[in-house]
């Protein structure tokens, strides 16, 4: 431990962010981070507790009071080298993880936690500022081969760690870039797409081959799969989209995010959209149903196309703004906060764009094309047996929105089960993703799958995990092969 009162002689700093009003003009990253001298300092605020909650937080394992004494003492290059060890792309988890290792971390119990996040990336900047991140090309080639169904950061962590063992992997995408909800889902002001970029260069060096606009079962079938690989593992995304049966819900300008986001990702990179099917918010009035990390993206990249308002509906009602005793510590708490993008909202629009305990009754439009949208206020009522809350619709609370584009962010349900799926013969679980063992096989011999495939929609941090263990488990059974 290199420093044991600096939890007590130093308070807690992160980055900065660029001025809202700024920073809205373009899709640049928005992050300003600390310089690495006061990184040193805020590692030293580590108390090296006996039972690293932070560690056991993490879906990674991060060894995380280990690379904190490293950073303070300036051995850099050694800590990143024990942060690999069990997270392929901390710059991925160090700019868009939610941090759970900051809500088990023990000095979060009487001040702010350590900003182990902020850590991670610099430690990923400085491996990419100094050359220390190189190709990690194994010594010897196995002869097995493996196909990775799907390239975001579960099929990226797994293929690195196959092919570092010595397996030849293919990864096919059906995107014509590599990256899946990395690439297009996730806004360049985020997450920068070089960050992709370097890391999948760092992969083809290793051996690592990728297909794009590969639409596995269309252009490739089951079959071939089959014949062609030794194992195949399904880490695609859990794709369909939570949708609405209310009325009017056929009108033009109605559109899933994760139609939104990767066309405006698209037109980030410059590349054309064509006009029919372009989706723009500049001078419109903009709805988002959901108020999740999904819905705040759609808010902040409608502010960069120059929507003149934007309102935010969530169903749920508004979380508390501190822990309550539902989430005792270490767990990872649902708290009231705000996004960069709802900051930027407020600086632009003058006002906060959320509304809590908001149901959608219907929509209407003139000449096909949506114009309004009616909602109705709820009250959600506690559950004697403490069970979740019963919603409950406020008798004369109905208001109207005015509306030129609305876009659903109200999360996935599962994978799409047409196609690859269905041609396997897979297995689902009783909420439609794929079924597998503890071994991530499926009922299909030497088919496995893991991340939101397997799980569900969940965050970057635990897809990059499921991607580890699956390579692991994969390994495994090729050897007895």
């Amino acid at each position: 431990m290199g420093k044991p009162t600096g939890f007590k002689e130093f308070e807690r700093k992160t980055g900065s962010y660029k001025p809202e009003k700024e920073r809205i003009n373009n899709f640049e990253d928005i992050y300003i981070p600390l310089d690495y001298s006061e990184v040193q300092t805020q590692a030293s605020r580590c108390m090296d507790c006996g039972v690293p909650f932070c560690n056991y937080s993490c879906p990674l394992g991060n060894l995380i009071p280990d690379f904190n004494d490293l950073v303070f003492n300036g051995q850099w290059k050694k800590a990143l080298q024990l942060l690999h060890l069990t997270n392929n792309f901390p710059e991925f988890t160090g700019k868009i993880c939610p941090a759970p290792c900051e809500s088990g971390c023990v000095l979060g119990l009487i001040n702010p936690p350590v900003t182990i996040e902020q850590i991670e990336l610099s430690l990923a900047t400085m491996g990419w500022e100094n050359n220390w991140i190189k190709p990690l090309p194994p010594a010897l080639k196995t002869g097995k081969k493996v196909a990775i169904i799907g390239s975001g950061p579960s099929g990226l962590a797994a293929a690195q760690q196959l092919a570092r063992i010595g397996h030849s992997v293919t990864v096919f995408e059906r995107a014509d870039e590599i990256g899946g909800c990395l690439r297009y889902g996730i806004p360049d002001y985020k997450l920068p797409k070089s960050y992709i970029d370097r890391r999948v260069n760092q992969m083809k060096a290793e051996g690592v081959k990728f297909i794009t606009s590969s639409n596995v079962g269309t252009d490739i079938s089951a079959d071939r799969l089959i014949s062609d690989f030794d194992a195949i593992c399904l880490t695609g995304g859990s794709t369909e989209p939570r949708d609405l049966s209310v009325s009017g819900r056929g009108l033009d300008g109605i559109y899933f995010a994760m139609d939104y986001l990767p066309q405006a990702n698209k037109r980030a990179a410059g590349k054309q959209i064509p006009s029919k099917e372009l989706i723009d918010a500049k001078d419109k009035r903009v709805i988002v149903i959901g108020g999740g990390d999904t819905g705040s993206d759609c808010v902040g990249t409608a502010l960069r196309q120059g929507a003149i308002d934007v309102i935010q509906l969530e169903l749920l009602p508004i979380p508390p703004t501190e822990r309550d005793a539902s989430q005792p510590w270490p767990v990872m708490p649902k708290l009231h906060k705000s996004s960069s993008s709802h900051l930027e909202a407020e600086a632009v629009l003058g006002k906060d764009v959320r509304n809590f305990s908001v149901g959608t009754k219907s929509f209407e439009g003139i000449n096909g094309i949506v114009t309004k949208i009616n909602c109705i206020k709820l009250d959600w009522i506690p559950q004697e047996n403490g069970g979740f809350p019963k919603m409950q619709e406020i008798p004369g609370s109905e208001f109207s929105l005015a509306a030129d584009i609305v876009l659903f962010a109200m999360g996935f349900l599962h994978p799409e089960h047409t196609g690859i799926l269905e041609q396997l013969g897979v297995e689902f679980d009783a909420r439609g993703n794929v079924k597998t063992d503890s071994n991530y096989s499926t009922n299909i011999d030497k088919v496995f799958s893991a991340g939101d495939m397997r799980k569900g929609q969940s965050l970057v941090v635990h897809a990059i995990a499921e991607g580890r263990n699956l390579a692991e488990k994969v390994d495994k059974y090729l050897i007895n092969q």
